[in-house]
């Protein structure tokens, strides 16, 4: 059965990952694999620090460098195991079935590609343990995990709660398209409140899209409705969270061109900035 990838850090979002990617898992049955992934330079990858040590520099510099790195790697190392402990305790208590962990060091966007074909989605921080402060921006992993990303990607908010109100936004585009085919095969949405919405100008080409979205989720068992909304996507689909009480946000991680964005639409990138709820990402 396909994997739920949990990334966990020492951020803020780290709970809400495991709680997130627990209900996922409560909803469809499948295993969480909870992933740790050291980066080359906190691992202390072995380094030639010879041509930085002036001439006739001890041998005993060298030695204990090299017995610095050694240290640092130990303690990065067994930070990354307590990171997965409590990860682990945080997934199981919030009703996780089958949990495991994996600690890694390596690049973490490689890392997550490698195991794509045995993913079913991968959940991720809105903000990792260096962005905390920055709340205007987004984690620098976040963009590139879903950059590369083949499988779904949801990317937590910083606290979760329970989630009945599922906000679907449909641009009538492939990857839109690829999140109502998905929905409706997948037990993760059976007995939520889906509302499928098109937000710009209203004309009869994309209401029979919408249709046949709506169809599709309907002959699948799922409750949805429909509406058409003039406007900007960025505003209206923030103000429908906020105002209407959606509790996740999905969404096309669609792309117009990488000189205006490196990861995906400009709007996609505004909803998973400014919105306060968990936002699921289809390519």
């Amino acid at each position: 059965m396909d994997r739920i990838i949990a990334l966990v850090d020492a951020s803020q979002y780290a709970a809400s990952v495991c709680e997130h990617a627990a209900w996922i898992a409560q909803r469809t049955g499948a295993p969480v694999e909870l992933l740790h992934v050291i980066g080359r330079r906190q691992g202390g990858a072995p380094q030639d620090l010879s041509g930085s040590i002036r001439l006739g520099a001890r041998t005993a510099l060298l030695e204990e460098l090299a017995a610095l790195d050694a240290q640092r790697a130990r303690v990065v190392n067994a930070q990354g195991r307590a990171i997965l402990d409590d990860a682990r305790a945080l997934a199981e208590a919030a009703g996780a079935g089958s949990v495991t962990t994996r600690l890694l060091q390596g690049d973490l966007v490689e890392t997550v590609a490698g195991l794509q074909d045995q993913t079913r989605v991968v959940v991720i921080g809105k903000r990792g343990e260096a962005a905390d402060f920055a709340t205007a921006h987004l984690g620098s992993n976040v963009e590139r995990v879903v950059r590369i990303s083949q499988r779904p990607v949801l990317v937590a908010s910083r606290a979760f709660r329970p989630i009945g109100r599922v906000l679907v936004a449909f641009d009538g585009g492939a990857s839109a398209r690829r999140a109502v085919a998905a929905m409706a095969e997948s037990a993760l949405y059976r007995g939520l409140a889906l509302h499928l919405v098109s937000v710009g100008a209203t004309d009869d080409g994309r209401q029979r899209q919408m249709d046949e979205a709506a169809a599709q989720l309907r002959g699948a068992g799922l409750q949805v409705e429909t509406r058409q909304i003039e406007g900007q996507p960025e505003t209206v689909l923030a103000r429908l969270v906020e105002t209407e009480g959606f509790d996740m946000l999905v969404m096309g991680a669609y792309g117009h061109s990488r000189i205006r964005s490196l990861m995906v639409g400009s709007t996609t990138t505004e909803m998973v900035r400014s919105c306060k709820v968990p936002v699921l990402l289809f390519r």
